[in-house]
């Protein structure tokens, strides 16, 4: 328990990680990752090499330092940590080792005048207090997953039974529990975790569910990545008949009731999890905007499908947009970047809707403002990253 003192030292600290908070997130990664080669498979190591994994977490310690006092403010931000946790089977035992790790960086990066005993003393104190919440919240998600029908705890093998090919860059695998029980449902918009075996090393990844709940198997749809350590593999190494090892359905960034219009703007493979958004409305009477931004035809998937359910359901309108196109047949209703004003014809008039959009970050960066200035209300726009969160202004 944080005494009024350790909280009022960690509230002191909040200007030298608003300063240099990603410089000791930094130098924590370099230890925690060289002297404990154990947590490896957890971090995309392209994610540390661009600094967005440092910069991701030196975000969240500050958040965690401003709300010191209080601690229901970071609700959402909680939230998203258990569910990617969750997602990669974070364990209690890797606590300790990332308090240690972090608390020997605090030292190191701050010097030992600034950074005294008591200072250590003090973010030790709130370091536990933050893994008590999330080791208790954790918990309680691999539970209720493990005991939810089709439901299951670590690790479970699936069986490739189908690998389609969707555009030049992407392909979908389908994949069957191989012990032949029952599947657990997830809410459209979530990921599952994967582990893979790549060059002897264990690397685990999320990939979103790209199809809705069927009781049968689970889709995810991979763009191949240039220099990507996993989606190089996948779509080289995975072929039909493959096992691979999942773990449960995770994540917050997951179509919520409402009786809303809906609109889903995506970005490149950002349309991974609005498919299985747009195929879970489609099942009601809601107005969907379905909205996809891609370089060029040749990069697009999934066309074909959704223009399929544009001629299927009365209450659905989807717009592409291109950076270029060659043939007529491939032509987009616009070519991006769109302008406010070619962003707000798309939508509905009655700007109250529910809006999810995702993709690259200078796109959702963009899209964000968009909205914002196109009338559509702020807290009914829902993102999410793919990889470490940042900052979309």
């Amino acid at each position: 328990m944080l005494t009024p003192d350790q909280r009022a030292i960690v509230t002191a600290t909040v200007p030298l990680l608003e300063s240099g908070g990603e410089a000791l997130t930094t130098h924590f990664y370099a230890i925690l990752l060289a002297e404990h080669p154990e947590v490896r498979p957890f971090f995309n190591q392209a994610h540390q090499a661009n600094g967005d994994q440092p910069r991701a977490l030196a975000n969240g310690v500050l958040v965690y330092a401003r709300h010191i006092n209080q601690l229901e403010a970071l609700g959402g931000l909680v939230t998203q940590i258990v569910q990617k946790h969750v997602s990669l089977q974070i364990l209690p035992a890797h606590y300790p080792l990332v308090g240690a790790c972090l608390l020997r960086a605090i030292r190191e990066v701050l010097g030992a005048e600034i950074a005294t005993d008591t200072v250590l003393a003090a973010w030790g104190a709130a370091y536990q207090q933050l893994a008590d919440i999330l080791i208790g919240a954790e918990e309680k998600v691999y539970a209720d997953t493990a005991a939810a029908p089709g439901g299951w705890r670590g690790g479970r093998a699936f069986r490739v039974v189908r690998k389609e090919r969707e555009s030049t860059e992407i392909t979908s695998f389908y994949l069957e529990p191989q012990d032949g029980a029952a599947l657990a449902d997830f809410a459209p918009g979530q990921y599952i975790g994967l582990r893979l075996p790549v060059n002897g090393q264990d690397i685990r990844r999320n990939y979103s569910l790209s199809a809705r709940p069927n009781g049968r198997d689970y889709r995810i749809s991979v763009k191949r990545e240039a220099g990507g350590v996993a989606s190089n593999y996948l779509h080289d190494h995975v072929a039909l008949g493959a096992v691979v090892e999942l773990f449960p359905p995770a994540g917050a960034f997951v179509l919520t009731d409402s009786q809303r219009p809906l609109v889903l703007v995506s970005g490149g493979v950002g349309i991974t999890p609005t498919l299985a958004m747009l195929d879970a409305a489609l099942q009601g009477t809601r107005p969907v905007v379905f909205i996809h931004f891609a370089r060029n035809r040749a990069v697009h998937a999934f066309r074909q499908a959704v223009d399929a359910r544009q001629d299927r359901y009365a209450q659905l309108r989807r717009f592409y947009v291109y950076d270029s196109h060659v043939e007529d047949d491939d032509a987009p209703h616009a070519i991006g970047p769109l302008s406010d004003a070619q962003l707000g014809a798309m939508l509905p008039v009655n700007r109250d809707v529910d809006a999810y959009f995702l993709g690259p970050k200078p796109f959702m960066r963009r899209v964000k403002r968009q909205l914002r200035e196109l009338g559509v209300p702020e807290a009914q726009t829902r993102f999410e990253f793919f990889g470490p969160a940042g900052d979309l202004g």
